[in-house]
């Protein structure tokens, strides 16, 4: 076992209320191979430099996402089970899960839904211009991805506000503590049974059923049809497979952006001067999307365990250790990013993890991600739009998720 000066914790979710803990990151990234981080009566390897999360990531025959599943703590067989889905898998059954929509999720097909995403967006800055500001989270960076994400899926857009809000339970429930009663909405469900331990888990199942059964009679060309309908090798997804997906796909694909987007607005109002780079040169937009991405780092950290015997960086992992990615680290690394605390807009290359490390997991939405915030900041540069945040965000108590609940936005112009 590697030995460290320090005892590292990033994995309390208050330390997450003040951003990143980058200082403790950087001590973690100067140790000797990876770093052995206490949790829970245990402990798992935290691989915190880019190159060990590239190695990892790519590694999925000795680094598998089914054992133990991809959460910092273990799951019993019966809630590994009940949980799975297709980031907790591992080949053929990944495989079989990622056919079932990656279509859906290719460039060509995601540049078809540009215009359904402009009109989106126009739609909510003329609302935030109209408004002289106001709350960016609520205004602008939740309900762009949630109308873009239940388009495509072809879920009634009146219900965007609840599944924004089940979301942010989600993200509640990667923290210490949860607002939620065990039965809330109706739930009778073991919490350890459900995703994100949450009863608003079980909410978005029940929900994602009465589409499925508007869907099964009249059927459409959207991605809720084609996850009821579509066969790989002769097969349906069964059930459980639906309800997972349908909650992953609603979580991932509004969650995850609205933290892109609420952090990309908190940076851009903080460096003026790289809003104004980006307004004199609109060219830089494509590195401009890259680098707000990285500077965010939606989601933090993935958990892999060891199906074999195993050497990173030096360190020996015995199989059935638990391996812990952190992006919000590696996207950081001194060794990879010159100067990785100024915000660089022109920044290229830039390898960052905002969509994972890589691999057989790399985000089937990451296209998606980035069209959607493109054309945010092409309406934003079109409007001349300069931000000011007033007072300081409201973030998640979250070690999974670098969600911001809210944050107050003047235009200085």
């Amino acid at each position: 076992m590697t030995t460290v000066a320090f005892v590292p914790d990033v994995t309390t979710s208050d330390l997450y209320l003040d951003g990143i803990p980058h200082e403790t990151f950087a001590q973690m990234r100067a140790v000797d191979g990876l770093v052995w981080h206490p949790y829970e009566g245990g402990g798992f390897w935290a691989a915190t430099r880019h190159a060990d999360v590239l190695t990892i990531s790519k590694d999925s025959e000795r680094f598998s996402s089914a054992i133990g599943h991809t959460n910092l703590w273990d799951l019993e067989a019966d809630a590994l089970e009940a949980r799975r889905s297709l980031i907790d898998s591992d080949a053929p059954e990944h495989t079989r899960l990622r056919r079932v929509v990656s279509k859906a999720f290719t460039p060509k097909n995601i540049r078809a839904w540009e215009e359904v995403t402009r009109n989106i967006a126009v739609r909510c800055l003329d609302d935030f211009v109209a408004q002289g500001g106001g709350d960016w989270v609520d205004l602008v960076a939740a309900p762009v991805p949630i109308n873009v994400i239940l388009t495509i899926m072809g879920v009634p857009l009146e219900d965007a506000d609840l599944l924004v809000e089940l979301s942010n339970y989600l993200v509640e429930g990667t923290g210490e503590t949860q607002s939620l009663a065990p039965d809330a909405f109706g739930n009778t469900t073991e919490l350890r049974l459900l995703p994100f331990n949450s009863p608003a888990s079980h909410a978005l199942f029940e929900y994602g059923g009465k589409i499925r059964e508007v869907r099964e009679a009249d059927p459409k060309e959207d991605l809720v049809t084609r996850l009821i309908f579509a066969e790989i090798d002769g097969e349906r997804l069964t059930k459980s497979e639906y309800q997972n997906f349908f909650q992953l796909v609603v979580f991932a694909g509004n969650e995850t952006t609205r933290t892109a987007m609420s952090h990309a607005a908190m940076a851009l109002a903080a460096n003026p001067h790289q809003w104004q780079r980006l307004l004199d040169d609109p060219s830089m937009i494509d590195s401009a999307v890259e680098e707000l991405l990285r500077w965010a780092s939606p989601v933090m950290h993935m958990r892999r365990t060891a199906a074999v015997d195993a050497e990173v960086a030096g360190t020996a992992i015995a199989k059935g250790d638990k391996v812990v990615m952190w992006y919000s680290s590696a996207n950081f690394d001194e060794a990879v990013f010159a100067d990785p605390q100024i915000l660089d807009l022109s920044r290229d290359p830039n390898p960052h993890f905002a969509f994972g490390g890589g691999g057989s997991h790399y985000c089937l939405g990451a296209f998606l991600a980035r069209m959607e915030l493109k054309i945010l900041l092409e309406e934003m540069i079109r409007r001349d739009l300069r931000l000011s945040v007033v007072g300081e965000p409201v973030r998640a108590p979250s070690n999974f998720v670098q969600g911001v609940l809210s944050v107050d936005v003047e235009i200085t112009k």
